[in-house]
């Protein structure tokens, strides 16, 4: 046994000292388990047999005390650590690219207090977030932020990459739900910001550290903002003459402030799909779009949304198509995460998502859409979107790409891949677009954040990386920040 191996033994040693013999893993099998997301990249590298990028060692921290311990440890010896939620991104946030620890955060995961009266959750970052709305609604509360993922995400998950929920056109993306946060840095010091977020006491320190993707810290526990239960949820569906028609209408009911909890607006190409196979509503028209509407609240109030919604919709020349498709599709919101609706191998398919005003949505489309389909026609690519996550000023587009047959040596598809990726962001970037709305960057697309923030923007970015994690130990390989480069 040589020296290095003798050194790993004795920081196995130390690990299991910190949170005990039972929450350190190092088997081929465990590792296995621990190198993927849904990004598809590393999915393609275990179909294909290849060794996949895995932790030298999973620890399973089970207290805030022990994660500032396994962090202590890691900086002295300037060991990778890449925190894991759920494991349910889909950008390679989690992979780690450099090995070392793998931080599973899932053992933290109490609540820590329900506050009834201001309408708060506290909680420990690991916890899923299915399993913590269905503790606040046996209280007759709810914890809005339902992702697609919700079923195997963590709390901390969502901070760390903005993550947004199908409700996020009333509620808001993550970062509205946050109120105050804990911390700790890779030096093992731990910040709690204020006990609001809205104040004049100085500069805040969330938009340093949500976003960050385990970065900058780990998130270890957060005060929430949750609602009553709504007494009603409503959905409804209708059909637009055009995809700008359908955009008019979003944007008109979200300027007026009619205060809908979902809207979801569907291209031309997937409304074929949802309009005339699945309601089997007939219509002749190749550039119509299908608009999925809800509501939630007091049903006096839903009533008259649903009227200035409607008055909308009128104005506009779009087609009621009654209540079927919108609650078809809130029943089935989550079905495309899991098989056997999941996209899969042997397809190569990514989300594309970006954010845009409104006066740059449809070019930014069509942009996309149009460079796609030329550049890669010839393997049968197929693009498709919808428009959710819907705001005062802009919409998401939640575009993908889907190719069934691609080449099966892995290094080429991959470049392909890369290549694909490259045009969409770049093509985003153009035209008003940022490179993600709410997946995040990860490793997938980490190479563009320099060309997103310019030069100086990044290397302000790098600065801050650098004060709080001079050893380079955090998640290193993420949002275009490589090991050992900052110091």
């Amino acid at each position: 046994m040589n020296n290095r191996a003798d050194m790993w033994d004795l920081f196995h040693s130390e690990l299991t000292d910190i949170v005990g013999e039972n929450h350190v893993f190092t088997s081929e099998a465990d590792k296995l388990a621990y190198s993927s997301d849904v990004f598809w990249v590393p999915n393609l590298w275990i179909d294909r047999k290849k060794d996949p990028l895995k932790p030298d060692y999973i620890v399973q921290p089970g207290s805030v005390d022990e994660v500032k311990r396994v962090m202590a440890l890691a900086n002295r010896e300037k060991i990778p650590v890449t925190p894991w939620g759920g494991g349910s991104g889909s950008q390679g946030g989690i992979l780690p690219v450099y090995g070392g620890i793998m931080l599973d955060m899932k053992r933290l995961n109490r609540i820590i207090e329900i506050d009834e009266v201001s309408h708060t959750v506290t909680v420990e970052a690991g916890i899923n977030c299915t399993l913590l709305e269905l503790a606040l609604n046996e209280k007759g509360l709810t914890f809005p932020h339902y992702a697609a993922s919700s079923n195997c995400a963590s709390v901390g998950g969502f901070i760390a990459h903005r993550g947004s929920g199908t409700l996020s056109t009333k509620y808001g993306k993550i970062e509205d739900f946050v109120l105050s946060m804990e911390v700790l840095l890779p030096s093992g010091k731990i910040i709690k910001t204020l006990p609001v977020p809205k104040h004049a006491s100085g500069p805040g320190l969330h938009e340093l550290f949500i976003g960050c993707e385990g970065t900058f810290a780990i998130v270890t526990k957060a005060t929430l903002q949750i609602y009553d239960m709504p007494q009603e949820r409503r959905f409804a569906a209708y059909l637009f003459n055009t995809l700008e028609d359908g955009i008019e209408a979003g944007r008109r009911m979200m300027s007026q402030g009619i205060g809908m909890n979902a809207i979801r607006l569907y291209d031309p190409g997937s409304t074929k799909t949802k309009v005339g196979d699945v309601l089997g509503v007939k219509f002749d028209n190749d550039d119509a779009s299908y608009m999925v509407i809800g509501y939630d609240g007091f049903s006096e109030m839903i009533d008259v949304q649903e009227k200035l919604t409607n008055r909308i919709v009128d104005d506009l020349g779009g087609q009621h198509l009654g209540r079927e498709g919108g609650e078809r599709w809130w029943n089935s919101r989550y079905h495309f995460y899991y098989p056997p609706y999941e996209f899969r191998l042997p397809w190569m398919y990514g989300t594309m998502d970006t954010v845009c005003m409104y006066k740059d949505i449809a070019r930014l489309y069509r942009a996309k859409k149009d460079a796609i389909e030329l550049n890669f026609k010839d393997l049968g690519i197929r693009y498709i979107a919808h428009f959710s996550h819907w705001y005062k000023w802009g919409v998401m587009v939640y575009d993908r790409f889907i190719i069934e047959e691609p080449p099966e040596d892995p290094q080429e598809a991959i470049r392909l891949h890369n290549e694909i990726w490259n045009l969409s962001v770049r093509t985003s970037l153009a035209n008003g677009g940022v490179i993600n709305e709410h997946h995040g960057i990860g490793l997938k697309l980490g190479r563009f954040v320099v060309e997103e923030y310019g030069e100086d923007g990044f290397e302000f970015l790098k600065q801050l990386k650098g004060v709080v994690d001079p050893n380079g130990i955090l998640n290193p390989g993420k949002m275009g920040f490589g090991p050992g480069a900052l110091r």
